[in-house]
């Protein structure tokens, strides 16, 4: 993950990360289908105009907070989201509850640390994006959004929360999953 300096703007720490991801000159925005990798394994699906819209948000967050685009850094941006509010936004709900299972079975004192410091940070969601957004500098959305001190050190509140959301986290994925997975093993019992 490269490392974005306070002065860059936003709109060229973006290109930054894009290159870094390989996600293409737009960030894979214009995709129908994007493709994200469970370790070796991949998963395609739809790139909804939902995901879309969250993931443009997303993309700024993840250069804001430094967080990776492996499992450990989605598992974290993804507590981190859920943690600071993702409002309106219902693609980023699900997609952040889902990262946060993932990224628990690997790392979950990062997943909580990222949790902790959503709870006593802002995030972009609900913010117009515009050039106004993307031509602010990386350390000035660090100071607004509450990125730029020492990582907060975790309240009883911060515990409950992340317990009561990592409840929700496992109840949609688990919904997910018999929503994705009823319909293969229909078609595989048919098949058979």
């Amino acid at each position: 993950m490269p490392t974005y300096a306070d002065s860059l703007s936003l709109h060229d720490a973006r290109r930054v990360y894009f290159d870094a991801n390989a996600f293409g000159a737009d960030g894979g925005y214009a995709k129908r289908w994007i493709k994200v990798k469970l370790g070796p394994v991949p998963i395609w699906f739809p790139n909804s105009a939902g995901r879309v819209r969250a993931v443009r948000y997303h993309d700024l967050h993840h250069v804001a907070t430094g967080y990776d685009t492996d499992l450990v850094g989605e598992g974290e941006i993804g507590a981190w989201e859920v943690a600071s509010g993702c409002r309106g936004f219902v693609a980023a709900w699900v997609l952040n509850l889902l990262a946060m299972v993932l990224g628990s079975a690997i790392s979950p004192a990062r997943l909580f640390g990222a949790f902790v410091r959503g709870r006593h940070s802002r995030n972009l969601y609900g913010e117009p994006f515009d050039d106004a957004l993307l031509a602010s500098s990386v350390g000035a959305l660090r100071q607004r959004l509450g990125l730029a001190g020492a990582p907060p050190t975790p309240t009883g509140a911060d515990r409950a929360a992340f317990v009561a959301w990592f409840a929700v986290a496992l109840c949609t994925y688990v919904l997910v999953s018999v929503i994705v997975l009823t319909p293969l093993a229909l078609l595989v019992t048919w098949l058979l």
